[in-house]
C-alpha cells in the first residue's frame, strides 16, 4: 500500500521553516524526520499557508479545521483524514502513519579487554587511551 502524507504548515518564510537567523529546533527536527521518511520510500507533500494558500482551500478537511483558526496548524493528513493536529509528530508517529518500521540503534557491546574493559586490571593489547 502506497501512502502519501500531506503536511499543512502555518505561514512560514520558506517551505520548511528552517531558514532565517533563528531556526526553531522543532522545525529542524521535523524536517530531518520528513527527509528520513522520504528515504524510506514514503511520499510526503508539504504546503505552506503563506506560499500555497490554494492547497488549504481545496482540501476539505483542512478547510473545515481552519474554521477554528490557524492555531490548528500544522495539520498532518494521511489520505483525506487528519491524523495529527496542532503539532509536528515524532519520527515514530510519522513512521506509524506510513506503516514504516523504525529500527532502533543498537548500543555498542562493552569492551572485554583494554583500558575500557570492565576489569580495570585487564591489559590492553593496543592502547585506546
Amino acid at each position: 500500500m502506497s501512502v502519501t502524507i500531506r503536511v499543512f504548515d502555518p505561514a512560514m518564510c520558506c517551505p520548511t521553516g528552517v531558514c532565517g537567523p533563528s531556526i526553531d529546533p522543532e522545525l529542524a527536527r521535523f524536517a530531518a524526520d520528513v527527509d528520513w521518511l522520504q528515504k524510506q520510500g514514503v511520499t510526503v507533500e508539504r504546503f505552506n499557508l503563506s506560499q500555497q494558500p490554494a492547497a488549504f482551500a481545496e482540501t476539505p478537511a483542512v478547510k473545515q479545521a481552519l474554521e477554528r483558526g490557524t492555531e490548528v496548524l500544522p495539520l498532518v493528513l494521511v489520505g483525506d483524514r487528519i491524523a495529527v493536529e496542532g503539532s509536528y509528530p515524532s519520527r515514530e508517529t510519522l513512521a506509524a502513519l506510513a506503516g514504516v518500521v523504525v529500527k532502533k540503534l543498537e548500543s555498542a557491546p562493552a569492551a572485554k579487554t583494554g583500558c575500557c574493559a570492565p576489569n580495570p586490571n585487564a591489559k590492553a593489547k593496543t592502547s585506546c587511551c
